[in-house]
């Protein structure tokens, strides 16, 4: 059948077409990663700015540089509730709403999910290749001869299948560490941040207070 035909010679370049489109989508992600990690370090700065011992490294690497961050933020909450730093950490509070979407993942996890999982695709798309091309084979005459001349397609099928799934999975290995760390600078973020507006929401007067204690 054309149809069949037509398919079974395009599966190898349709495969490598999809590798090379995965490759770019994999670092398009990394950038994305490397980006956000930076963003997260720059509101935590902004968050910490003004307390008597903000650490910032000379590295500039933005991942040790956010632990620096939470560890400012940890030792300021540990500190009396009369410190000074506890309440310029207080009235930097709004940063954080300001700029909640930095500590959104779901879009980042939904896109990385997505590559990931279409990686263990492929083998079985250079499967489907052989299929198709031995199926028009038989379609076209059953003979051995007729099967024989499209074996070539079949192999190539499969063997670009397994180059892309192996290349694809080396690439997703070296970027990967990446991808977690943000994951996990997002949550501890998530969960000092959601600390510190437990505890210095709880230990600082509103504004709202204040006043009211002033007319009173």
């Amino acid at each position: 059948m054309p149809a069949i035909d037509s398919l079974s010679e395009l599966t190898t370049l349709a495969i490598g077409a999809l590798a090379v489109s995965h490759v770019l989508g994999l670092l398009i992600l990394a950038a994305w990663a490397r980006r956000d990690r930076r963003r997260i370090a720059g509101t935590l700065f902004e968050f910490t700015r003004g307390l008597p011992h903000q650490s910032v490294l000379a590295s500039g690497r933005a991942d040790d540089q956010i632990d620096a961050f939470l560890a400012d933020i940890a030792e300021t909450l540990a500190a009396p509730r009369s410190a000074p730093e506890r309440a310029a950490l207080h009235t930097r509070l709004r940063i954080l709403d300001e700029r909640r979407g930095t500590m959104q993942s779901g879009a980042f996890a939904t896109c990385y999910n997505v590559a990931r999982t279409m990686i263990e695709a492929y083998p079985l798309l250079g499967v489907l290749g052989t299929i198709l091309a031995i199926g028009a084979a038989v379609q076209a005459d059953a003979s051995v001869q007729s099967i024989v001349s499209r074996f070539g397609d079949a192999i190539w099928s499969t063997g670009a299948g397994l180059v892309a799934a192996v290349v694809l999975m080396f690439l997703n290995g070296l970027l990967e560490p990446g991808f977690v760390r943000l994951t996990e600078s997002r949550t501890l973020t998530r969960e000092a941040v959601a600390r510190a507006k437990r505890e210095l929401q709880m230990t600082q007067p509103s504004a709202e207070d204040t006043l009211g204690g002033a007319t009173s």
